[in-house]
């Protein structure tokens, strides 16, 4: 049976409601994946000379975290484009503007051809990346849950969530393939490739957001309302800065697994353990499959059982993993590392899973969009903005591989004491309908 809007009318179905909240989600986390494993593998090369590799390394990874430093920019002003104008009209113009931005990227000219210019333009780029990154993930989000029935809002919730591992897997695909070029061709113009095939994306993206209507809660809105940001600010300061609290030892964990893994498997001896690229990027691919199932099973567990009680149990667990996930890995062969990588994915669906629809339920519909991208966004620039960076120079300093396995276990924590916080929101335990 079509779902019927306000005047009675078909209103997308959920298979088209997915697709525009799960392909936006997708497009976002495709191009923040293929800009991490890029600026892991190659980017050291490409746009940041250097006699020493690690630095090299280094140097990428920061412009990856500049993306980042502009994330919550972009939450507030999509946020209160979202909150003012629809969800429907702020979700067209992030994914317009990510999708440029990456295109743009796949056409930049390197180092050696216009020399400093090339870094500069990159950064950018990825400001641009930054600012429409930070106003996705929530608008999609509360596209999927404000359409959602209140008992399915979990389930809906992982249209948006399974683009960070559809993303990220799409991404690890295409370099994977690149990688089957000769070295020197995947340096000379193979990296390119991920970033133009982004193009695609952008395409099939706006063709499905221009298909789904504005979400039920936000139409029925007034059209007198209290400022968004100002609201968010003065009533609900302490669960924004809680609810950013709890995804920032969870984006930490997710960027080391995603970006950071790559970089430390791959580099020469003695910071990296000067592994073949081919085989870690097939493990971390086997490694988003799983996170892929864990965060459904998550969802769907949430809708029933609560959103804290799924998302304490993956908190727990991911914080005892973190400590021995590097011995693992410190094995040094691409069988332990790939090991490493797919029980950390794995185990770190179940507290994203159900985040973005916990998120979506502790604010008003009012403030909704700008209180969960911000809050996203807050954790999302603290944890996994900084957290490849961070672990390159921990290992830098201490030597040893130790040193980050206790740098993400201390920002689980962060995520596990703010959620204990938090209420619970889900209506199956709370017997309400917010």
């Amino acid at each position: 049976m079509p779902v019927l809007s306000e005047n009675g009318a078909p209103r997308a179905g959920i298979g088209r409601i997915g697709l525009a909240s799960g392909v936006g989600a997708t497009l976002e986390f495709y191009d923040f994946a293929i800009y991490g494993t890029a600026a892991a593998l190659v980017f050291g090369q490409i746009f940041f000379r250097s006699d020493d590799e690690w630095f090299g390394a280094f140097l990428g990874l920061a412009t990856f975290a500049v993306g980042f430093l502009f994330t919550p920019l972009g939450a507030l002003l999509f946020g209160w484009i979202g909150d003012r104008w629809g969800r429907r009209f702020s979700l067209l113009l992030t994914f317009a503007v990510m999708g440029s931005a990456t295109l743009l990227m796949g056409l930049l000219p390197s180092y050696l051809a216009i020399g400093i210019t090339a870094p500069l333009l990159l950064i950018v780029l990825r400001v641009f990346h930054g600012l429409a990154r930070g106003g996705e993930i929530g608008g999609a989000a509360v596209l999927a849950v404000e359409h959602a029935p209140p008992h399915r809002r979990g389930v809906f919730g992982s249209f948006a969530a399974l683009g960070s591992p559809i993303g990220q897997l799409l991404a690890n695909l295409a370099f994977a393939l690149v990688l089957l070029l000769p070295m020197r061709a995947v340096i000379d113009w193979g990296w390119r490739l991920p970033f133009l095939v982004g193009g695609v994306v952008l395409a099939l993206g706006l063709w499905a957001r221009r298909g789904v209507d504005e979400t039920p809660e936000f139409a029925a809105l007034p059209p007198r309302r209290k400022t968004p940001l100002s609201a968010l600010f003065r009533d609900d300061w302490r669960r924004l800065l809680l609810a950013a609290g709890v995804n920032l030892g969870l984006n930490a964990n997710m960027f080391i697994l995603a970006t950071f893994m790559l970089s430390y498997a791959t580099a020469a001896a003695p910071q990296g353990l000067a592994l073949p690229r081919q085989p870690i990027v097939l493990g971390s691919v086997v490694g988003l499959l799983c996170h892929s199932v864990t965060i459904v099973v998550a969802c769907a567990l949430s809708d029933r059982l609560g959103r804290k009680p799924v998302m304490i149990s993956g908190a727990v667990a991911a914080l005892l993993y973190a400590l021995v996930m590097f011995r693992i890995a410190d094995i040094g062969t691409p069988l332990a590392v790939g090991v490493a990588v797919i029980i950390g994915f794995t185990i770190g669906g179940f507290l994203f899973g159900p985040l973005l629809a916990f998120f979506s339920e502790l604010f008003g519909v009012e403030q909704r969009q700008s209180g969960v991208g911000l809050a996203f966004q807050l954790g999302s620039v603290l944890g996994g903005g900084l957290a490849p960076m961070i672990a390159n120079r921990l290992i830098a300093v201490t030597g040893s591989s130790d040193a980050v396995g206790a740098y993400i276990a201390a920002g689980l924590l962060v995520s596990l004491l703010c959620l204990l916080a938090l209420p619970e929101t889900a209506p199956a335990r709370t017997g309400g309908t917010a």
